[in-house]
């Protein structure tokens, strides 16, 4: 767990909405008559209590439509005066924050791609401090938990207490069905090392396209998230940016009204039925721990058989075998391909550590 200083509980300071939490708005800031109609459309719907905007748009090569700049500051200030949402927009510099905060804007949020750079983070950090300002903090682009903690505490240390992470996924070389691999451990380790933090779901940047929103933020909410960062234009097929992840105000409404909040806990027998099968859980993973711990003594006494005579650690075939031997047995179990793959890679990950470590010292006692 992180000694992180007091992070304001959401409840506590966005008002008496009941949880989930939705912000909602489009990718981008095209218009004054767009930002205000998708504005008003969004504040019929009880959820929304944040709208969202960009107005300077990070892009990979220029040319392309890089956001309305400063003028949309002052959109955001009539559709706070006209609809009563509070205000978020992303923030890459100290001038950005500036001119954000002389126009009112309520919460500044800290892109994916500004996350992955710790000076950036800290130029940030320093700017708001003293400011009080709710910070939102996305997820950096790769799958780095230690970096998204760093610019929480960045944050945190600069005295900010409302602060929210945002999972929008994370870029992945592996062939995925989203724009944006959810890797859902990694939030959820997140939630377990800082206790107390609102976590919050975009499944529009992890989808990539919006026939999968419903699916995403269903899981999101199932796996405890605070609530969901939505993109929704007046007419999406006409957006300049992300077109094809955003949803009509309307769709929105229907989306949220399907999704099932689920509660924490339930009644005393609900309860001690649960106890009673976490039980036999723990029961099992001692014996996974003891069975493991049998495994490495019999790859340590391996390796020293191999170091004594002068035969490689890796032994490809051998693996080839296992790994498929393992699969299919494991498979037959039901368990998924995909988990014994990764717990066979650890495995054997650790047992090449060891190994190598005894080779490392020739003179050591076996």
């Amino acid at each position: 767990m992180n000694d992180l200083p007091y992070i304001l509980p959401l409840e506590k300071w966005i008002g008496n909405a009941n949880l989930p939490l939705v912000v909602s708005g489009p990718c981008s800031a095209e218009t004054h008559d767009q930002v205000l109609a998708t504005a008003h459309a969004l504040a019929k719907i009880p959820a929304v209590r944040i709208f969202r905007a960009g107005i300077w748009k990070p892009r990979t090569r220029p040319g392309s439509f890089e956001g309305v700049g400063e003028n949309g500051l002052v959109w955001l200030r009539d559709v706070k005066a006209e609809t009563g949402l509070m205000t978020a927009v992303e923030v890459a510099n100290p001038g950005h924050i500036e001119v954000a905060l002389k126009n009112e804007v309520d919460i500044l949020w800290v892109g994916a791609r500004t996350v992955v750079n710790p000076f950036s983070v800290q130029e940030l950090a320093s700017a708001v401090s003293g400011a009080g300002v709710p910070v939102m903090i996305k997820n950096p682009v790769n799958p780095d938990l230690g970096l998204w903690i760093g610019a929480i505490e960045r944050f945190s240390l600069a005295g900010i207490k409302k602060i929210i992470a945002v999972h929008r996924g994370f870029y992945f070389f592996d062939r995925s069905p989203y724009r944006n691999a959810p890797m859902w451990e990694i939030p959820i380790e997140l939630k377990r090392r800082i206790p107390g933090l609102p976590v919050i779901c975009d499944p529009s940047h992890i989808c990539g396209e919006r026939e999968k929103l419903f699916e995403v933020s269903q899981k999101a909410l199932d796996l405890e998230m605070d609530g969901l960062m939505i993109e929704s234009h007046i007419n999406p097929d006409q957006a300049l940016t992300d077109k094809f992840q955003q949803i009509k105000p309307e769709e929105l409404d229907r989306l949220l009204a399907r999704l099932v909040i689920r509660k924490e806990h339930g009644n005393k027998e609900f309860e001690s039925k649960l106890e009673e099968l976490r039980a036999e859980i723990d029961k099992i993973d001692a014996e996974l721990i003891h069975i493991l711990s049998k495994r490495m003594e019999l790859v340590d006494e391996i390796g020293h058989y191999k170091r004594d005579h002068n035969i490689t650690i890796l032994q490809l075939k051998r693996w080839t075998d296992l790994v498929k031997n393992r699969l299919e047995r494991g498979i037959q179990s039901d368990l998924s391909e995909a988990f014994l793959k990764k717990l066979l890679d650890i495995v054997h990950s650790e047992s090449i550590r060891r190994q190598t470590d005894i080779y490392k010292n020739r003179n050591g006692a076996k």
